[in-house]
């Protein structure tokens, strides 16, 4: 039966551990605290890649305050003892390892008033053998990357769901980038080698908008498709993927297709393909399907951009929680999470680039002023979706 402690008790099983990395850090401060000549071996980190303020003030200090010229290994336990007492007993030259800790804890104190002689006391006893200094550097290396990758695509997720924002698609292919180039910032830092994919479970997508309002569009563009097949022809920058019902996608599919192959298209022939393709349900009534493939003629790329536009905001949320996950599993390692990142962000380029195309087509630079209006019955484009706001790679 587990333990249930009293409302007075210490309940330290509660407290969250460390992760291993917070050892790593005080290892390293003591080695640079004991023997300050390894502060030379330590390359790659400065002081933002410390988890907490007291490891980085004290990492700071050490690379503020000139070192001392030490011939022999700090005997800690004197060296703390005369820290604590202030006491300029022994040879000179522990007198000045002395002296230049004291500056160090005063320097530190002015960023982490909180640090006590103590406390560089606890660093140096955390190391075991100061050579091992840019091990530990290398250490705090890696997760100082993991957490900059995870705060990049943390902000990626949330301009990609942040509806407030006038032009979101600009804003989040912006975030897109900056997280591209943290990516490729710990890939020169960590080269590549052989090894595998991460093995985190990829997060399910997230639906970023009002999915009615984004079925009907879908509606009203195969409608659309369906009366005008030439315009189809030159929407190629458009896949199913980018469809948020199964259905939809499914009948763009058959459309697409009798376009391609130059037989005719009309909302019997898109049934009939769809029924041969599998496309349909058991529930799926033709009658309906009729129905809403003979309603609106309206501009079928302009449509087509909003529907591309809505998937290349809700790739980049899934691709950005992607990896997030990666991050979030401590087993990936740095060459792990930007392999990982790269065959992510690579599915973001991938729209992106028909992003570009459909924007950059000369079919589609009709204006949406321009739009015929949709028949009574279906009623017109929602008003309420967000504007297209063309850009370019």
């Amino acid at each position: 039966m587990p333990h249930t402690p009293e409302p007075n008790e210490d309940d330290l099983a509660a407290i969250t551990p460390w992760p291993p990395v917070y050892y790593a850090e005080r290892a390293l401060l003591g080695a640079l605290l004991s023997e300050p000549q390894h502060l030379a071996d330590v390359t790659g980190i400065g002081p933002e890649a410390f988890s907490t303020a007291a490891h980085a003030a004290a990492f700071a200090a050490l690379r503020t305050v000139p070192a001392p010229a030490l011939t022999e290994p700090a005997d800690c336990a004197a060296v703390f003892a005369a820290l604590r007492a202030q006491s300029s007993s022994g040879r000179a030259e522990r007198t000045e390892h002395i002296t230049w800790l004291g500056k160090v804890l005063t320097t530190a104190r002015e960023q982490a008033r909180g640090l006590t002689a103590a406390h560089l006391h606890d660093f140096i006893s955390a190391c075991s053998d100061p050579r091992h200094a840019p091990a530990y550097a290398r250490i705090i290396e890696s997760e100082y990357a993991r957490r900059r990758l995870r705060t990049a695509a943390a902000h990626l997720t949330h301009t990609a769901r942040d509806a407030s924002l006038p032009h979101p698609l600009p804003a989040t292919l912006a975030e897109a980038d900056a997280l591209a180039s943290v990516v490729d910032d710990i890939a020169a830092a960590f080269p590549p080698h052989s090894g595998s994919l991460p093995r985190t479970p990829t997060p399910p997508p997230t639906p970023l908008h009002d999915g009615e309002e984004a079925a009907q569009e879908e509606r009203l563009l195969l409608a659309t498709g369906t009366a005008r097949p030439a315009e189809v022809e030159s929407m190629r920058w458009l896949t199913p993927e980018d469809f948020t019902r199964p259905l939809h996608a499914g009948l763009w599919q058959c459309l697409t297709a009798l376009v391609r192959r130059q037989a005719p298209v009309d909302p019997v022939t898109v049934i009939w393909e769809a029924q041969q393709r599998g496309v349909l349900s058991a529930t799926d009534d033709p009658r309906d399907l009729l129905g809403f493939l003979t309603e609106p003629d309206v501009s079928a790329p302009y449509l087509g951009e909003r529907i591309l536009h809505r998937s290349v905001l809700a790739t980049a949320h899934h691709v950005s929680r992607r990896i997030e996950a990666f991050t979030d599993d401590p087993a990936n390692t740095p060459y792990q999470l930007v392999v990982g990142s790269r065959r992510a962000l690579a599915e973001l380029t991938a729209i992106r680039n028909r992003w570009h195309q459909a924007t950059t087509s000369a079919t589609t630079t009709r204006s949406p002023r321009d739009t015929p209006k949709a028949k009574p019955r279906a009623g017109p484009p929602p008003t309420t979706a967000p504007p297209i706001h063309r850009v370019t790679r």
